[in-house]
C-alpha cells in the first residue's frame, strides 16, 4: 500500500486566481486530483456531468444529505452545491492528493470533519490588485465588483484560520510555492505514523 493522499482545501477572495492556480497545478503535475462537486443547477452548455459537476436533481441532492454522503455543502441562491465524500476517499486512497477549492464556511466544515486537512488561502498581494483582477475580467458591472470587494472584507475575517496564506503574485511562482507546500506537508510526522513504527520495531531487532 503506497502513501495516502492529502485532502487539501483551497480557499481566496473572488478574483485572486485560484481556478487558474488549480488548472495550473493539474497540468503540470500528475498527483493532484481536483474534486468534483454535486450542484442542483442545471448544466451550461458545454459542461458534463462527472467533468465539471456531478448533476443531481433536488431529490438526489436531499438523499445523499440524508445519508451522510457529503462531507460538506450548502446552499447558494436556489441550488445546492456539496462535495462527495465517495469520491474524494476514493482519490485519497490511490494516494491522490485531492484539492477542493471551496469558500470559507465549507472549508472549516471540512477541516471539521477531517482534522488532517490542509487549509490554504490565495490572495493577491494587495486589495487594489484585487479590484484590478475583478475590473480585468471585463464581465462584471461595478456593483458586481462592489460586492465581491464588500464580501472579501467578509471573507478577510477568516483568514487566519487557514494553515498557509498563498499570496497569488507571479503564477508560476505561486504554483511552485503550493506543490512545495504539499509535498512538505507529507512529511509531517503525523502523517507518517506507520513508517514511524516500523523503524522502531526494526531498531529493537539490531
Amino acid at each position: 500500500m503506497g502513501e495516502r493522499g492529502i485532502l487539501i482545501v483551497v480557499s481566496g477572495f473572488s478574483g485572486a486566481g485560484k481556478g487558474t492556480v488549480m488548472k495550473e497545478m493539474m497540468r503540470r503535475y500528475d498527483n493532484y486530483a481536483l474534486s468534483i462537486s454535486a450542484t442542483t443547477r442545471k448544466p451550461r452548455p458545454g459542461e458534463e456531468d462527472g467533468r465539471e459537476y456531478f448533476f443531481k436533481t433536488v431529490e438526489e441532492f436531499e438523499k445523499m444529505i440524508a445519508k451522510d454522503e457529503l462531507i460538506e455543502y450548502a446552499r447558494y441562491v436556489d441550488n445546492y452545491y456539496g462535495t462527495p465524500k465517495s469520491y474524494v476517499q476514493e482519490q485519497l486512497d490511490a494516494g491522490k492528493d485531492v484539492i477542493l477549492e471551496i469558500e470559507i464556511q465549507g472549508a472549516l466544515k471540512v477541516k471539521e470533519k477531517f482534522p488532517d486537512t490542509l487549509l490554504l488561502f490565495v490572495t493577491p498581494p494587495t486589495s487594489g490588485e484585487l479590484r484590478r483582477r475583478l475590473e480585468g475580467r471585463g464581465t462584471e458591472t461595478a456593483d458586481v465588483i462592489d460586492s465581491r470587494m464588500k464580501r472579501a472584507k467578509d471573507e478577510a475575517e477568516g483568514m487566519d484560520r487557514y494553515d498557509y496564506l498563498i499570496v497569488n503574485d507571479v503564477l508560476e511562482e505561486c504554483v511552485g510555492l503550493v506543490h512545495q507546500i504539499i509535498q512538505g506537508e507529507h512529511r509531517r510526522s503525523y502523517r507518517n505514523v506507520a513508517f514511524i513504527e516500523r523503524m522502531k520495531e526494526e531498531l529493537k531487532g539490531e
